[in-house]
């Protein structure tokens, strides 16, 4: 069976995180639906991250930033020029619930003149939100694997240790190099592994692994970075930037919002400086993300003009529905027939078919993605020393350690929307960058282009290419209120794996405030 790097889960969970949710008939009159139904949306999906009171779980860590400094990581190579902690920050005193973060300083002792950016990941093996209905039963009945978006995987393992930290893993799972194209030479670089389940995040209150839902987590990330800046307190008023990819589409707004609620309410609130989010192949809205997805396969000629015809004519995609008629299922059903061998979070790469690591390791390469970097992550995270260097499962978890959680077992709230807090957001005059790998088929581009549609912006600046290296890196223009689309071209849904250089420069015009390279 071939092995994705990341996010492995079954079909079961690929349909039932996006619910095949797509608005039919003409695009003009399902776009305008859509806007109607997204920007009035003050509903209970939306008002369910009104203010709460997080005051008892404030400043009740306490942690030292002395003692989570990782003096070396096992494997680690020469000449590293930067400060790096990881430990534990407690956000429930009273459940026992702990965040694990791993903080990578500004290379070339730079980290005072440089911003603070926070990364989420998203991502989860076979579980469904019990927040949204099922309506394409079909896909449970597959039995082949692929990968999820969300919610539950690791920021760290993911986003760290294969995207875009300063480290990758050698094919021996036990030997690290650097990433020349790390984001931690633009700015200080916060992982966290969250919610609670995830990685080696953890509650001592095993039921709250059965209640994680989205705003769980976001008051959960909201409380970890007070506490974590009171551990950290040089960066209290630093420029904070948050961003993610994936399920991310749901945390990053989230927590952006949560900031914002609590900014002018509290001395917690007021010393996060947020700027801006970025998101990337991000889910953000289920119509259109899921509409999408088949418009992808279809000019990618993965599906045939019979199988998208037929999804067109006879599947109701609208979060509300309920049954679907045969000819929907049916066409489903060949859909994800002819998707089976591929990789759908990047069409065009290879697959892993090995689960062994190698002594000696193989010469890696950065600008050439291995797809079997989850296993070398797998195996070097889960080894005792390098645990005891991360400060890492110091209550000893009785799993080990995934790339995604294997212990969430339900996910109360998932709104089917999150463009009424993107709304927000920009209406807050922070800057929004909305990112997407070309090659994607889960968050493809087709559903972010359809998603960013409905807000009915008007454009500020027109679409047109971007390059680096006098190549195009891909594609971007600017809507009104400060939001920035941009695609990168030959990138995945992890973009800064299969385009390291290209996620760089992406990241480096957002956190300075400029538009993408002409």
């Amino acid at each position: 069976m071939a092995i994705r790097g990341g996010f492995l889960c079954s079909l079961a969970c690929l349909l039932s995180s996006i619910a095949v949710t797509a608005a039919l008939g003409r695009q003009g009159d399902a776009l305008d639906k859509l806007r109607k139904r997204a920007t009035t949306a003050s509903s209970s999906d939306f008002d369910a991250f009104a203010f709460s009171d997080l005051t008892s779980r404030l400043y009740a860590d306490s942690g030292s930033k002395e003692n989570d400094r990782i003096v070396e990581l096992p494997g680690q190579p020469a000449g590293v020029d930067f400060d790096q902690y990881g430990g534990y920050v407690t956000v429930d005193d009273r459940s026992g619930r702990a965040l694990f973060y791993y903080f990578a300083e500004a290379a070339g002792n730079q980290s005072g003149s440089k911003p603070l950016l926070l990364w989420l990941n998203g991502g989860l093996p076979s579980l469904a939100s019990s927040s949204r209905t099922s309506i394409s039963m079909i896909w449970f009945l597959i039995p082949i694997v692929l990968p999820c978006a969300g919610p539950g995987c690791s920021s760290f393992g993911l986003g760290a240790m294969e995207e875009l930290g300063p480290f990758r893993v050698m094919s021996d799972g036990r030997t690290l190099y650097r990433n020349p194209y790390a984001w931690n030479s633009v700015a200080n670089v916060l992982f966290l592994e969250s919610p609670a389940g995830v990685g080696f995040s953890y509650s001592n209150t095993t039921s709250d692994y059965s209640k994680s839902g989205d705003r769980k987590t976001a008051e959960d990330a909201f409380v970890f970075l007070v506490n974590w800046m009171e551990r950290f307190p040089e960066y209290k008023g630093r420029d904070f930037y948050i961003a993610g990819s994936s399920y991310a589409g749901h945390y990053v707004p989230q927590l952006a919002y949560t900031i914002l609620q609590h900014k002018n309410q509290s001395t917690a609130g007021a010393a996060i400086n947020l700027k801006g989010i970025a998101i990337g192949n991000a889910v953000i809205n289920d119509e259109t993300d899921s509409r999408g997805i088949y418009d992808f396969f279809w000019t990618h000629a993965l599906i045939s003009d019979a199988t998208v015809e037929a999804i067109h004519k006879y599947c109701n995609f609208s979060p509300n529905a309920v049954e679907e008629p045969p000819q929907c299922t049916d066409a489903a059903q060949e859909a994800i027939q002819v998707l089976g061998p591929l990789n759908i979070y990047n069409i065009y790469a290879p697959l892993c078919f090995s689960s062994n690591l190698t002594s000696p390791p193989k010469k890696p390469s950065i600008d050439d993605f291995d797809p079997c970097t989850s296993v070398y992550v797998n195996a070097y995270l889960n080894d005792p020393e390098v645990q005891k260097a991360l400060h890492a499962n110091i209550t000893r978890l009785n799993y080990s350690w995934s790339s995604c959680s294997g212990v969430i077992t339900n996910w109360v709230d998932s709104p089917s929307t999150i463009l009424p807090i993107i709304q927000q957001i920009l209406a807050h005059g922070l800057q929004v960058l909305v990112y997407s790998g070309d090659i994607d088929g889960r968050i493809p581009v087709t559903s972010t282009r359809y998603s960013l549609n409905v807000l009915n912006l008007p454009i500020k600046s027109p679409w047109r290419s971007w390059t680096i290296n006098n190549e195009v890196g891909g594609y971007t223009m600017v809507y009104a209120g400060n939001l920035t689309l941009a695609t990168v071209r030959g990138a995945g849904h992890e973009v800064p794996s299969y385009q390291p250089a290209r996620a760089l420069v992406l990241i480096n015009s957002f956190l300075h405030g400029l538009q993408l390279p002409a």
